[in-house]
Order: C-alpha cells, then structure tokens, then sequence
C-alpha cells in the first residue's frame, strides 16, 4: 500500500510541475469518466462480436464434420451399390443391374433432395469457408478487445493521478483497439 502512495504522491507532484491545476485535472477527471464510459461500451459490443465469432466457428466445425460423415454414409451405399450392380450384371440380371446404376447415380448427385454426394461436397466447402473467415476475423477481434481493456485501465488510472498522460495513452490505446477492431470486422489487410 505504501508503495501505491508513494507512486500517487510522486504522479500529483509532476501533474504540478507541468502545470495541472486542480480545475483542470478536475476537468480531465470528468472527461476520462465519460470516455470510459463509452469505451466500455464499444468493448462491450467487441465482446458480442467475438463471441459470436467464436459460436459460428464451433458450429460450423459441427456442421462440417456432420455432411462429412453423411457424405460418408453415401459413399460407402454407392460402394455396396457398386459391388451388387457388378454381381447382377455378371448374373445376366439387366433389370437388377439398372436399377442399381440408377441408384449408384442418385448416390452420386442428387439435386432434388440435395443429399447426393456432389451437393453434400459442395455444402461442406461452403461450410468450412464460413468458418475459416470467422477464423480470420477472430483473432483480431481478441487482440482488440485486449487493447481496449488496457485503454480503459489507463484512462482509470488518470483519473485516479490526475495524469494527463495516462489519459492521451488510453485515448491512444483505443485508437488502436478501433483500428484492431475494424480489421477483424472488414479484413482491411
């Protein structure tokens, strides 16, 4: 504690060097409320976008492992499909080994369920290329978050030595996390 007094004391004491007087800091006092007020709001909704972020990657995962494993279930129908077609036609039995060629095709692509498995490949890309930008996106969203909350305990910290220069590092370090924030939103670079 003594340690934290002495380090208070040390701050007001250069606050009077440098000619903050107890009105302005007073007014800086007020200004850093209000801006953390607000900062704590975007941090807010940082907090939401990188929540969900991280909801669209899990169950994208989810729902790509599932086609995955559907489209498997197909493959291995077309498979057996194929053996049976092989067996009838070595048979003689060409009524058998049509209707097996017709379904061995609706295993291959079927537009109109959408459950063939060119249309379940296809669903599974989109899928995983949803989750990989969000992907993308993610970290961005964390490193921001992370910055804004180092600009809202830099801005508490003027208040609380009346610094101005803790207070023009917060207004920095937003700017920053804003900057961060936007990449991971838009992907700038």
């Amino acid at each position: 504690m003594a340690l934290g007094d002495t380090l208070l004391n040390q701050l007001r004491k250069n606050a009077e060097k440098n000619g903050d007087t107890p009105t302005t800091t007073s007014g800086l006092k007020s200004k850093a409320a209000m801006i953390i007020s607000i900062f704590a709001a975007i941090f807010s909704v940082n907090a939401f976008i990188g929540s969900q972020l991280s909801s669209s990657i899990l169950n994208n995962t989810i729902k790509a492992n599932d086609i995955y494993s559907f489209y498997q279930a197909k493959s291995i129908k077309q498979t057996m499909a194929e053996y049976a077609q092989e067996d009838a036609v070595r048979a003689g039995d060409k009524k058998r080994g049509e209707e097996l060629q017709v379904r061995i095709n609706r295993y291959e692509s079927d537009p109109v369920t959408g459950e063939g498995k060119r249309e379940l490949l296809a669903q599974a890309k989109h899928i995983e290329a949803d989750r990989d930008l969000a992907k993308k996106k993610s970290p961005w969203i964390g490193i921001a978050g992370s910055v804004m909350q180092i600009a809202i305990v830099l801005l508490t910290a003027s208040i609380l030595s009346s610094g101005a220069l803790m207070f023009y590092g917060g207004l920095s370090a937003m700017s920053i996390a804003l900057v961060l924030m936007s990449q991971g939103l838009f992907l700038w670079f």
